[in-house]
């Protein structure tokens, strides 16, 4: 009888550990690659949390389809149709009735299809059984959709290959608000703290700083890369990286007027993927402007830290995103806030606890407004606690790095004061919700 393709025939792992204790449930999915997936059903509930997890994120390079039917369902299918590389079977069959279908459903198999069972009963002797069959995964009823996203991603991401870096996707509430600044300097600090390689992508193509930010003049940068995706490979990748420090890269923006940058959402993806599988972590430096590739590489982050000021129209613009990430990234943590410059003498803001209200989320860091640290060190090509290490704001940073790199809970600040001027307009955003 032939088998099904066992998990220790995965094809090329892409992960070299998995997701540290206590991390966030979606930490432990990691980006499923280009295949297709077909699962037979039992039950409508297990259908229906396949569906949810055919429209998350991770699963968004790979072909899904869903019947009703169960076993019995896919047997029938299989005998003048080619298998995918992955069926999914959720089957109210019990012990050797299971295992007989099972054995049917192998003998149109084409070698190399995995296939994960979804069963009613938590008995041990079923499950050695079915992975003596050569199937993959053996799940109990009832299940979630993270759970199914995790089993396929295992299937998929050996961890002992390299890793796939994890991608942080930095953006502004509004132009000005400081976004690359807060980027530049979390990634730094990523990078000094956990003595591990990270890499900045700067997508504002024609005005990014970081390299001013760096005291760094690149000839070559990611538009190169963005231009032939298809040639992009990790000798290529060296060459248009520009090396920082020890373990810090910047893949810059070119900064000129005199062309455009019309690219694909799919060009800037693969760009991203590439740079991810060569280090630990990827920071994305997104400009603030709205275009599909913005979108995609915003949506498609492992992470999200929207950088605000405390006023009325950052609130605004920070719950537009906040609403469209919840509708799109389900299975997700809520984006991280860090409020940038705050406490500006003679300024009248939104505090802290309002603006936590309004959008339903914790702020993860206040930054202080300070001026003369962060022009200076502006000026001089330098991070912030390169220049002055005693600077209030090199503890947030430093606090935002643990806190996404999960090496420790970074509590979320807070301040208190008296309500403010916004109270009113604050309480109708309120009631939009």
């Amino acid at each position: 009888m032939s088998k099904f393709a066992s998990a220790a025939d995965a094809e090329e792992p892409l992960f070299e550990e998995d997701a540290p204790r206590g991390a966030h449930p979606s930490d432990r999915a990691r980006p499923i690659p280009r295949i297709s997936i077909q699962a037979f059903c039992d039950d409508p509930n297990i259908a229906d949390a396949l569906q949810h997890a055919a429209a998350d994120r991770r699963l968004v390079k790979a072909h899904v389809s869903i019947h009703m039917g169960g076993i019995a369902a896919a047997i029938s299918h299989y005998l003048d149709s080619p298998t995918p590389n992955l069926i999914i079977i959720d089957s109210g069959l019990q012990g050797s009735q299971l295992v007989g279908e099972l054995d049917r459903l192998a003998q149109s198999c084409d070698p190399g299809t995995k296939v994960i069972v979804v069963g009613r009963h938590n008995d041990v002797l079923l499950y050695r059984e079915l992975l003596k069959r050569g199937v993959a995964e053996y799940l109990v009823a009832p299940t979630d959709p993270m759970e199914l996203l995790e089993s396929i991603s295992n299937l998929y991401n050996n961890p002992e290959s390299d890793p796939v870096g994890h991608v942080f996707a930095f953006i502004g509430a509004k132009g000005g608000v400081g976004s690359s600044t807060v980027c530049h300097n979390v990634a730094w600090t990523m990078s000094e703290l956990l003595k591990t390689d990270v890499t900045i992508a700067d997508m504002d193509l024609a005005f990014g700083t970081t390299g001013l930010d760096f005291n760094q003049d690149p000839v070559q940068g990611i538009v190169e890369a963005l231009s032939a995706p298809e040639r992009l490979d990790d000798q290529l990748l060296d060459r248009l990286l520009t090396k920082c420090s020890e373990r810090l890269s910047i893949f810059a923006a070119p900064v000129v007027l005199d062309r455009d940058f019309d690219f694909s959402a799919d060009a800037c993806e693969t760009v991203i993927d590439i740079a991810r599988q060569n280090v630990p972590f990827v920071a994305i430096d997104l400009p603030h402007n709205w275009s599909q590739w913005s979108k995609r590489l915003l949506l498609q982050a492992d992470e999200i830290i929207i950088t605000a000021v405390p006023d009325l129209a950052n609130l605004r613009n920070a719950k537009n995103i906040i609403d469209l990430l919840k509708a799109s990234r389900k299975n997700d943590q809520r984006p991280h806030l860090v409020l940038n410059m705050a406490n500006v003498p003679k300024r009248q803001e939104i505090s802290v606890k309002e603006f936590e209200q309004a959008l339903d989320s914790k702020v993860l860091a206040v930054v202080d407004f300070d001026c003369e640290s962060f022009s200076q060190a502006s000026n001089n090509g330098q991070m912030l606690e390169e220049f002055n290490s005693k600077a209030k704001a090199v503890e947030k940073f430093h606090g935002v790095a643990m806190k996404l790199t999960r090496r420790k809970e970074a509590k979320a600040e807070k301040q208190s004061s008296a309500l403010s001027a916004f109270a009113p307009i604050l309480e109708k955003l309120k009631l939009k919700r």
